[in-house]
């Protein structure tokens, strides 16, 4: 049989729109967990059983050495937590108890998962009919025809992530941040090989692009060492399951913790560092922190922490090192509680590379407008800034909600790139490189429409004067008419017995 293309046709989203059926009266942010946790489940018993069936083969009875899994970063799974048992008693009652012992059971046999996986399917609100034939949908994925198991439950949890995350509205703003924002980043930034660092890495996107840029232009994913935070300890560990289900070693701490009060990595120095953070926090524990060590370009304002993260990332950042983040579009220009003062300062540290204007309505969670920021310890054009307007681009995909085409991430990245070669030549409207001078005059304020200035309008061919002629004839042509027909309906209601004064 040919090998089935599945994202011609689909897969994901037929996984997805099964899947969702059978929710019911279910809320999307419980669902999720049901969902997320039995996709991860079928992951790691899948690889397990492929490499047991192999040690079967080779015949030497090593099929139950553990050491024989752990070698190759594949999760032991005990008898009680294999697939072939979960579906066994798909549709017996005890079903929610047998899946909740088989992930006891795989944290007990795996240090790495401990803690990690959801175990409250035995929960009387959780209807076990509907459980059962959630586990007989994944049951029936047919892997061997479907290709790779790896890549389709990564790709189909990804696709299940951003669902929950379109159900869930303004609360998906905790753990998923829109995919074509996250490539944008990747492409600009090219984390190639070294420290790969998220302060506020949510359900771990940033990290899976990382891992699939490096695949598509044929790099070693070991080159990349992924360091995270989070906050939330349920997205914590929805990270935890999505780096492992794309085979991705990560370490985001022993727990989650608050990034400002309990840096996980104190002494980190990364290479990349990606992230969105919290837009336009208020209460983020400013008065406790005016001393800190990370402010060095002035201290955040209590009711606005942007100027925090990104003062957290310049902290953590190599020699060498670039930030590439997200950000409310007011980090631009706000002078409120001494932001533009320390916008001013990292500017005249001479660590801001680009800025790019994003449009509106890519977030599931906010309608708040962003921006990229790209920082770089070590640019290759000093005492310049490259701006982006990139507000007329992508497409809306819903009524509400707007995506960046393929091409218009990679024009982006393209633009970023001959900047960085010095082949730029600034296009009206879209994008300018503008030195240090200049941003000065502008009192520091980066946004991109100030630098690029509006797109030319294409030449129509016809005279000024001309136009305006033929324009007047044809508005005088207008008004005659229209005294005409006001002539005729006062005639009209004359004969009925009206008359307009």
């Amino acid at each position: 049989m040919a090998k089935v293309n599945t994202a011609d046709v689909g897969f994901e989203k037929q996984i997805w729109s099964a899947a969702d059926v059978l929710r019911g009266s279910m809320d999307a942010a419980e669902y999720k967990h049901v969902v997320l946790g039995l996709i991860f489940l079928k992951y790691i018993s899948d690889r397990f059983e492929a490499k047991f069936q192999e040690l079967v083969n080779e015949g030497y009875g090593m099929e139950e050495d553990k050491d024989e899994y752990t070698a190759e970063n594949i999760f032991y799974v005990p008898l009680k937590a294999r697939w072939s048992v979960i579906a066994e008693n798909a549709h017996k009652p005890e079903i929610g108890l047998v899946i909740d012992e088989a992930m006891r059971s795989i944290e007990m046999e795996n240090e790495k998962l401990k803690g990690i996986l959801p175990k409250n399917f035995a929960r009387p609100e959780l209807d076990k009919q509907k459980l059962g034939d959630v586990v007989d949908l994944f049951t029936n994925i047919q892997m061997k025809e479907q290709g790779d198991s790896k890549d389709i439950l990564g790709r189909t949890y990804e696709y299940c992530l951003s669902m929950f995350a379109s159900a869930e509205g303004k609360n998906a703003g905790e753990f998923y941040t829109p995919s074509c924002i996250v490539r944008t980043l990747v492409e600009v930034l090219k984390p190639y090989h070294g420290r790969v660092y998220d302060p506020a890495c949510g359900s771990g996107g940033m990290f899976v692009q990382s891992a699939k840029f490096i695949e598509r232009h044929q790099g070693k994913i070991n080159d990349i060492s992924v360091y995270g935070q989070e906050y939330n300890p349920t997205t914590w560990k929805m990270a935890q399951m999505n780096l492992a289900i794309r085979g991705i070693d990560a370490n985001l701490g022993d727990f989650n913790a608050d990034t400002f009060f309990k840096d996980v990595h104190p002494t980190l120095k990364a290479d990349f560092v990606m992230a969105n953070p919290p837009f336009n926090m208020k209460e983020w524990g400013a008065d406790k922190l005016q001393d800190d060590v990370r402010w060095k370009f002035g201290i955040p304002p209590s009711g606005n922490a942007n100027f925090a993260w990104l003062q957290h990332m310049i902290h953590h950042l190599s020699p060498n090192g670039k930030i590439g983040m997200v950000l409310a579009n007011g980090s631009l220009s706000s002078q409120s509680g001494g932001e533009g003062t320390i916008r001013e300062n990292i500017l005249k540290a001479d660590l801001v590379e680009c800025i790019v204007a994003m449009p509106s309505q890519l977030f599931y969670s906010t309608q708040i407008p962003v921006c990229l920021w790209f920082l770089n310890r070590a640019k290759k054009q000093p005492g310049k800034v490259l701006f982006i307007d990139a507000r007329n681009m992508g497409t809306m995909v819903t009524r509400k909600l707007r995506e960046l085409t393929e091409e218009d991430i990679m024009k982006i990245a393209g633009t970023y790139d001959s900047y960085l070669e010095g082949s730029l030549e600034d296009e009206k409207g879209f994008c300018a490189v503008v030195g240090m001078d200049e941003v000065e005059k502008q009192d520091y304020i980066l946004t991109p429409g100030r630098y690029v200035g509006i797109a030319e309008t294409e030449e129509e061919g016809e005279p000024f004067q001309e136009k305006m002629e033929r324009l007047t004839g044809e508005l005088s042509e207008l008004f005659a008419k229209s005294h005409e027909l006001e002539a005729e309906i006062k005639k009209q209601l004359a004969s009925i017995g009206f008359t307009i004064k």
